[in-house]
């Protein structure tokens, strides 16, 4: 572009053209090849799993989270000829309100069971995900500072994605995977959003309650579902001038425990108050889960909790696939939005609309074919 001030009504200013900008683009990029990852088989998965190797593992974890049927078809595969090298871990579930310290505790807490109990620990934390992006931060893994660089730890942050029973289902066959590579602790931490709760109750063998002290009334952290699923309650951040509001929690939520019916376990859950981030009060938490480990070994509880969860992901699995099943259906697909319709417009109630619904897919599945009459 030529500059107007070399026009000749400007004589004695002249203004150099200058260089031609480069482009944005690198123009070597596309020459670039990148290489592209080896796919493995059921066999070489299974292989490097059970052999420890940790870059396997990963990759098998992320064909267990994928949404094509191809690699869900293998990642089945996978699960089932690992299942033999299983079942060896204890399970532990971590929860609590955003902003309890899960993740601070979890880094003190895994530092410790390492040191003092050996082995190996994955830890499986489930990331709340955007409503409207679909998107996760995973930053779980950096508030880990100390656990994410220790050899014998392995961290999987997995997004919840808007399914929180599709995710459940993916850690529990996560957890498969990772007994199979020779961890023998495993920490499933939740989002901490109430619901999830349930289901990582329905796939640990000890459920941790992670409460805050001084934030206003305490009765107001105490929910009667989640009370009764935990098998011991930690008061965090009980450290300077928390130490007597933490002290007074714990015996809010001792009282509270005496309201509940016993647990099946026989075992009567304990609160304890510690600080995750001085690592304050540590060892005396994980004496007392390897207690109720050892408690509920002796008594047959373990066994039975374990086979109660297998029935229980049995049912949830046949659940799930009807449902993806019924909304997949093409045919259903198009009635939905007249019924809808019907429904908002006031010619059908919702329950008669979901019975037409239903009575279309269940014809279809008994005949065969689909009239669209």
């Amino acid at each position: 572009m030529e500059h107007p001030e070399n026009d000749e009504a400007y004589k004695g200013l002249t203004v150099n053209q200058g260089i031609e900008q480069p482009s944005s683009v690198n123009p070597y990029l596309s020459q670039r090849k990148r290489p592209k990852r080896r796919r493995f088989s059921a066999g070489e998965y299974v292989e490097g799993i059970v052999k420890g190797d940790i870059t396997v593992l990963s990759q098998a974890v992320t064909l267990v989270e994928s949404l094509k049927p191809e690699h869900q078809a293998l990642a089945q595969e996978v699960i089932e000829k690992c299942l033999p090298f299983s079942g060896s871990s204890i399970r532990v579930g971590i929860s609590g309100v955003p902003g309890a310290g899960k993740s601070t505790s979890i880094d003190a807490f895994g530092l410790h069971v390492l040191d003092a109990y050996g082995g190996k620990l994955a830890v499986l934390a489930i990331d709340p995900s955007s409503e409207r992006s679909k998107g996760s931060i995973l930053g779980d893994k950096t508030r880990m500072e100390k656990l994410s660089v220790h050899p014998k730890a392995f961290i999987r942050p997995s997004p919840a994605a808007g399914s929180l029973g599709g995710v459940a289902r993916k850690t529990r066959e996560t957890i498969i995977l990772c007994e199979a590579a020779g961890f023998d602790k495993i920490f499933v931490e939740t989002v901490g959003v109430g619901q999830s709760e349930t289901a990582v109750h329905s796939m640990v063998d000890f459920f941790l309650l992670i409460q805050l002290a001084g934030t206003g009334d305490e009765l107001q952290g105490i929910k009667r579902g989640i009370m009764e699923m935990a098998d011991g309650i930690i008061i965090n951040k009980a450290d300077g001038n928390n130490i007597e509001k933490a002290k007074l929690a714990a015996s809010h939520f001792r009282n509270a425990l005496h309201l509940f019916p016993a647990p099946e376990s026989g075992w009567t859950p304990q609160v304890l108050t510690y600080s995750g981030f001085y690592a304050i009060g540590i060892k005396e938490i994980w004496d007392m889960v390897y207690q109720y480990i050892d408690f509920v070994k002796a008594n047959g509880y373990f066994t039975y909790r374990r086979n109660e969860q297998a029935k229980y992901w049995m049912y949830e699995t046949i659940n799930e696939h009807l449902r993806d099943s019924f909304y997949n259906n093409p045919v259903i697909s198009s009635m939905l939005g007249e019924a809808e319709r019907d429904v908002l417009g006031g010619r059908a109630t919702s329950f008669s609309a979901a019975r037409r619904l239903l009575d279309t897919y269940f014809g279809e599945k008994r005949d065969g074919a689909l009239s669209t009459e």
